[in-house]
């Protein structure tokens, strides 16, 4: 088999706010998945295509699955959130569980309760801890050796055994043609990934329930060589709410729109027009038929 080729889907999982979309965009060397400061800013699962060459030379189209955070809520977005989490693991080849360093091993344990799938075990944030605390760690996770395929501590602050991390996932993945044109990043489409960066842009300038009971529609998209034109709509659930959003003499959502168009603009690589208007649509979170509305489908 060598020089054949590999690929394979890899969901990438763990508990809210565990570093997962900062690792697929360090690995990717772009930052096209959404991160926030703020637990549960990941909503929807989104592929990260990343070519990878091992130390034999064979080749392999490494598709990342980043997912929403394994958690329980009532919320009925919350539990959208852990459906296409759960949804990701079923079809994957491989899991990449990732765990803070200093988490409780209960919320591997419980992802163990969950799946059987074959996976890695990632240890995240080693650069918040001392040599001590990462030994100590690793041992307390020995006692599950022969659940994960193996354990990596990582640093993406500090680059720490990335490299090795794609080493491990490509020598399990399946050997097959890629899936996806080998020069693309994602198969989201331009449009999606314009929706996440405003999004990611709000959760970053509001604070409390904001960024939770808010959600953004981008209802015109007009492309062209040199300039992408975007209407877009920020919704949340309360009138207090869309005036936090705008701000005095709406600074907020000027702020909000300069941090997104510079984001599309260095991923677009072209200039940016955005126009963004604030709604209230009450309880828009909390009934089915209005989450579908925003592409949160619990029929898929």
């Amino acid at each position: 088999m060598q020089n054949s080729f590999r690929s394979g889907f890899v969901a990438v999982v763990g508990r809210p706010n565990c570093g997962k979309s900062t690792l697929l965009n360090k690995l990717l060397k772009q930052e096209i998945a959404l991160v926030s400061h703020k637990a549960n800013a990941t909503r929807k699962k989104m592929n990260i295509i990343i070519p990878f060459v091992d130390k034999n030379g064979v080749d392999s189209q490494i598709i990342f699955v980043d997912t929403p955070g394994l958690h329980h809520q009532e919320k009925l977005l919350n539990q959208f959130m852990l459906k296409e989490a759960l949804r990701a693991i079923s079809d994957c080849d491989l899991c990449v569980f990732m765990s803070s360093i200093h988490d409780d091993l209960k919320y591997y344990e419980e992802f163990l309760t969950l799946s059987e799938k074959p996976h890695i075990l990632v240890l995240s944030k080693t650069d918040t801890a001392n040599n001590e605390e990462i030994l100590k760690k690793i041992a307390e996770y020995q006692k599950y050796d022969n659940k994960f395929l193996s354990l990596i501590p990582i640093s993406t602050q500090k680059s720490l055994n990335l490299e090795r991390l794609l080493e491990e996932v490509s020598r399990h993945l399946p050997y097959s043609p890629p899936f996806f044109d080998t020069e693309i990043i994602t198969d989201e489409n331009l449009k999606q990934i314009y929706k996440e960066i405003i999004r990611e842009s709000v959760f970053n300038n509001l604070s409390d329930e904001i960024p939770y009971e808010s959600d953004v529609r981008i209802e015109k998209f007009i492309e062209s060589p040199r300039l992408d034109k975007i209407f877009a709509k920020v919704f949340v659930e309360k009138e207090s709410q869309k005036s936090m959003v705008i701000g005095k003499n709406a600074q907020t959502i000027k702020r909000i729109g300069k941090q997104a168009r510079e984001k599309m603009e260095k991923i677009g690589e072209k200039k940016i027009f955005l126009e963004l208007n604030v709604f209230v649509q009450k309880s828009w979170s909390k009934e089915k038929e209005n989450l579908k509305k925003f592409g949160y489908n619990f029929e898929d």
